[in-house]
């Protein structure tokens, strides 16, 4: 963000060389638009620190959360691939719910797949 600062004190150098001050009309308003992009680039410079310390944060929750979510399902996310015969989309299915059906729906082509043969 510094290449900002340095184009703000570049157009402050340009007016100062000109001499351009605040007695002519043209003068003010040119005089106002530098000092409202240094106003900007201030807004800026602070917007990205917090994005940057935002997105530390959003970081951290998530390696956190993920070492929850390992101790809470550890062992509950077993599944089985099948492979559906219609589209050959290969479908995660929870092992439990394998056994209790006897078919299920592909999400792709929303066939029934048999699951009987991939039970052993």
């Amino acid at each position: 963000m510094e290449h900002l600062y340095e184009k703000v004190a570049y157009l402050k150098g340009l007016a100062d060389g000109l001499d351009i001050n605040n007695e002519s009309k043209e003068g003010k308003i040119l005089m106002q638009i530098i000092e409202t992009l240094e106003d900007f680039t201030d807004a800026i410079v602070e917007l990205d620190e917090n994005q940057l310390d935002l997105a530390d944060y959003v970081e951290t929750i998530d390696e956190d959360l993920e070492d929850v979510e390992d101790e809470l399902f550890e062992d509950e996310l077993d599944y089985v691939e099948v492979e559906c015969p219609t589209c050959k989309e290969i479908i995660c299915v929870d092992d439990e719910l394998l056994y209790d059906n006897e078919e299920i729906h592909c999400p792709e082509c929303n066939e029934e797949v048999p699951v009987e043969e991939d039970k052993e």
